[in-house]
C-alpha cells in the first residue's frame, strides 16, 4: 500500500489488517506509528470492513502534554488500559498494547508468556522472563533455521484440543539482541530503534512472510525449552522434569487461574506430550540453532 494511502486511511476511519490470528482496526494519526506499520506489517492483508476483533487507537495525550513533554497514550474501544508513555515511544507502545488486548480478552486459549515456533509440524515452545533471550532465538530460528515464527510473546493453547494456533507479529527485541539480530541476519527489516523506553531500547523485528500466510496453521506441540542465556555460561541443553516444567510454565501464564480445570488439564495435556528441557547459553547462536534443529530432526 503507497505510504499516502496508509497515512490516510489511519487518519481517518481506520487501518483494519490481520495482525496475527486476529484482526485490528488501528487509528492513529502518529507519523512514527504509520512509519512501523509500513515497515513491518508489510506482508500483512488488510480487511475490507469496518469490524474487527480489536479497535486500538495511538494518539497524542491531551493536556499539558501537548505541548510540554508531549505523550502518546493507547486505546480499546475507548477504554485506557495503561498510563501514557512519550511519544517518541508510540510504536512500542502499540505492540505492547495489542499483546495486552490479546493476553487480557483471548481467554479460549490457555495463554502463556513464551515465544513458539514450528517445524516439521512441530511445535517449540520458550517460555522465561524478560531477558531470558527468548525472542532473540526466535528470531535466529526463524531468520537463519528455517522455522516458522507462532509468536514470539504469547502462545496460544487450546483446551479443547491441545494445538498451539499462531500469532505471528513482529518480533520484540531489546537491547544487544538488536546488535545480535542485525549481525546474524544481515537482511531483516527492523523498525527504528526507541531508546529509553522501560524495558531499554527496543525494536521490532518484520516476520517472514511465510510465516505471516501460515497464521491460521496450528501446530502440534513437543517440545518446552526454558532458554537462560548468561554471559560465559556454556551453551548446554539440561533435561528437565515434566513436574517443575508444569510448575514454571503455570507460573508464566496470564489466565492459568482465570481457566481453572480447564487450564490445568491443557497444560497437564501439553507437557505430557512435550520434551522439556533447560537451556543455558553463554550467547554460542551455532550451537543454538544447531541443537534445535537436532530436536526436531525427522
Amino acid at each position: 500500500m503507497p505510504q499516502a494511502d496508509l497515512e490516510s486511511r489511519l487518519r481517518s476511519r481506520g487501518l483494519v489488517f490481520g495482525a496475527g490470528r486476529f484482526s485490528v482496526r488501528l487509528i492513529s494519526r502518529l507519523e512514527s506509528v504509520a512509519q512501523g506499520i509500513s515497515l513491518v506489517y508489510g506482508d500483512y492483508e488488510t480487511v475490507d470492513s469496518d469490524f474487527a476483533d480489536f479497535t486500538v487507537r495511538v494518539r497524542r495525550a491531551g493536556g499539558l502534554h501537548r505541548i510540554v513533554r508531549p505523550q502518546a497514550e493507547f486505546s480499546l474501544d475507548g477504554a485506557k488500559p495503561f498510563s501514557p508513555l512519550p511519544l517518541a515511544h508510540a510504536f512500542p507502545l502499540l505492540e505492547w498494547g495489542l499483546n495486552w488486548c490479546v493476553s487480557n480478552h483471548c481467554h479460549q486459549y490457555l495463554i502463556v508468556h513464551a515465544a513458539v515456533v514450528e517445524k516439521h509440524g512441530r511445535a517449540l515452545i520458550l517460555p522465561g522472563a524478560p531477558g531470558s533471550g527468548k525472542s532473540t532465538l526466535c528470531a535466529l530460528l526463524t531468520g537463519r533455521g528455517g522455522w516458522r515464527l507462532l509468536s514470539d510473546e504469547l502462545t496460544l493453547i487450546d483446551p479443547v484440543n491441545g494445538s498451539v494456533h499462531a500469532n505471528p507479529r513482529p518480533v520484540s527485541l531489546k537491547n544487544e539482541s538488536i546488535d545480535i539480530v542485525r549481525r546474524e541476519l544481515p537482511g531483516a527489516v527492523l523498525s527504528p530503534p526507541v531508546t529509553d523506553t522501560l524495558k531499554g531500547t527496543v525494536s521490532h523485528l518484520q516476520p517472514a512472510a511465510d510465516s505471516v500466510s501460515r497464521a491460521h496453521e496450528p501446530a502440534a506441540p513437543a517440545l518446552v525449552v526454558f532458554p537462560r542465556f548468561t554471559d560465559g555460561s556454556s551453551a548446554e541443553l539440561l533435561p528437565l522434569p515434566k513436574g517443575e516444567a508444569f510448575i514454571r510454565m503455570a507460573d508464566n501464564a496470564f489466565n492459568y487461574s482465570i481457566l481453572g480445570l480447564a487450564g490445568f488439564r491443557a497444560l497437564a495435556a501439553l507437557l505430557d506430550q512435550s520434551d522439556c528441557y533447560e537451556y543455558p547459553n553463554g550467547g554460542d547462536v551455532q550451537h543454538a540453532l544447531a541443537t534445535m534443529d537436532a530436536l526436531v530432526a525427522p
